[in-house]
């Protein structure tokens, strides 16, 4: 007997999020900055080189019938903004230095940047997707803990010299589940500017 279509159950969600790479060199330069952190933290979670990127916006499960539209959107919002340079700034931490549960390595946001493209996927993708309420604060997570730790006085810079590197495209990924840590497959990149 066949069934309606709209009485199926729903395709399984793909974990997606929007994000911005930020070159390996420079990744591998922040790694070794935190070097003497890992000594002190030996039982933080650190995030592999390999999947630290900026995260503009985070979507989570997302109905496969909903992805190319959100294509779409990411686009649409990539097209609307121009290339820029950024640079990695210091170290922070949330919520705070005292009770930390996430190390970061912020990014300088030149303009806002960052936080003007944040902004633009948040309005895009309205419609299905809440928009972030936090104040936003471009970052690389370096490290987690459980429990919150005392990370005591952080660096105000991580002595990279401000290297600047190029700021042109979206990334839309798909995040695998795994352990020790996620896979990210990339979806689809969206250049800035039209």
């Amino acid at each position: 007997m066949a069934r309606d279509r709209a009485s199926r159950p729903e395709a399984k969600p793909l974990r997606l999020f929007v994000a911005v790479d930020v070159p390996e060199p420079i990744l591998e330069a922040v790694r070794d900055a935190v070097q003497p952190l890992r000594e002190r933290f030996p039982r933080a979670r650190w995030v592999p080189t390999a999947n630290q990127h900026l995260t503009l916006k985070f979507l989570g499960g997302t109905y496969p019938r909903l992805v190319e539209w959100v294509t779409t959107s990411v686009r649409a919002v990539a097209a609307a903004h121009e290339p820029f340079e950024a640079a990695v700034g210091g170290l922070g931490a949330f919520p705070n230095g005292r009770r930390a549960r996430v190390l970061w390595a912020g990014l300088d946001d030149p303009g806002s940047r960052f936080g003007r493209l944040a902004a633009g996927l948040d309005d895009a993708l309205a419609r299905e997707f809440d928009p972030e309420k936090r104040p936003f604060t471009p970052h690389l997570t370096v490290a987690r803990f459980d429990p919150t730790v005392d990370v005591g006085d952080l660096p105000g810079a991580l002595g990279l010299g401000r290297e600047r590197f190029s700021v042109d495209r979206l990334v839309l990924y798909r995040s695998h589940l795994r352990r020790p840590a996620p896979v990210y497959e990339v979806l689809e990149t969206f250049p800035l500017g039209p």
